[in-house]
């Protein structure tokens, strides 16, 4: 069999032309609709990636003329102060969209504080209503989660063909493994859903058109799992070591990328494919909540 060399799918530049997009539009409708898309952002304790991914939220919110709200507490919060912070800015005319940003102390109910943001204001589609609805048939949700939001979207402007197709997500995370496949099974694709108990996974994955791993194990998906022009995404980030880098590690991904690149269509690299277009959905959702409200 003649080796392929995958066509790069570039989240970083694909997400940077979503956000030119919305930034224009914000400044369209701002004068008509007299203020700004508002996102507000619940973070708990000292999380130091929690924190990082805030930081980079509420940088691409400014950057695109939205305001960034955000609400912090200590650790040892109560569940009645952070649910009191999500009923203030559920009230507030000038919050299009709440955040709370995840994984939430042991603690806290972390499915009573999702339930507890307004559906229209759930930018991060994470609602048991907005689930629900997406895996419905003839529903449709206020809003997607943003990482699954951001996976189709890469597929569509990369040329994946959705009706008929088969796909294979492995994982199946509330966050992306399960919203990513019931968008797929709205597309009309035919999918099958892989997790730790599967068996014979890499024959199953080898007749995937379309390829999802989100797992979370480094470099796991190797050549002889991939089905030779197919599409394949990879949302995992993992930290492995490596004497030569310059803090004596890198980030990977799910899939062997020198391995599959020579085997599949097109390839997400890490980083630089599905990370980037998280927060442009975000900021997506936040913009179709600001043209409801003004609504």
């Amino acid at each position: 069999m003649q080796a392929m060399t995958a066509r790069l799918i570039d989240g970083t530049q694909i997400a940077r032309e979503i956000r030119a997009q919305i930034q224009v539009q914000v400044e369209a409708l701002r004068p008509r609709i007299g203020r700004a898309p508002g996102l507000a952002t619940v973070l708990v304790g000292e999380n130091p990636a929690s924190h990082a991914y805030v930081r980079s939220k509420r940088k691409a919110c400014r950057e695109a003329g939205m305001e960034s709200i955000h609400q912090e507490l200590p650790r040892d919060c109560s569940e009645a102060e952070l649910l009191e912070r999500i009923a203030q800015l559920a009230d507030d005319p000038a919050v299009d969209g709440i955040l709370v940003q995840l994984p939430l102390p042991q603690e806290l109910d972390e499915e009573k504080v999702l339930a507890a943001i307004p559906v229209h204001k759930d930018v991060d589609g994470f609602h048991p209503i907005n689930i629900g609805r997406l895996g419905m048939k003839g529903r449709e949700p206020w809003f997607v989660p943003c990482t699954p939001k951001g996976v189709l979207e890469l597929l569509r402007r990369s040329g994946a063909r959705f009706d008929g197709a088969r796909a294979v997500v492995l994982g199946r995370s509330n966050i992306v493994g399960l919203p990513v496949a019931l968008l797929l099974l709205k597309e009309n694709a035919t999918v099958v859903i892989c997790h730790s108990r599967t068996r014979e996974l890499a024959a199953l994955c080898r007749e995937a058109d379309i390829l999802i791993a989100a797992i979370g194990r480094p470099r796991m998906v190797g050549a002889d799992m991939v089905k030779p022009g197919a599409f394949v995404i990879d949302v995992g980030i993992n930290r492995i070591e490596d004497p030569s880098a310059k803090h004596g590690s890198r980030l990977v991904g799910d899939v062997d990328f020198e391995a599959v690149s020579e085997i599949a269509g097109a390839l997400t690299p890490v980083p630089g494919g599905v990370g980037p277009m998280t927060i442009a959905m975000l900021l997506q959702n936040t913009l179709d909540a600001y043209r409801r409200s003004a609504q």
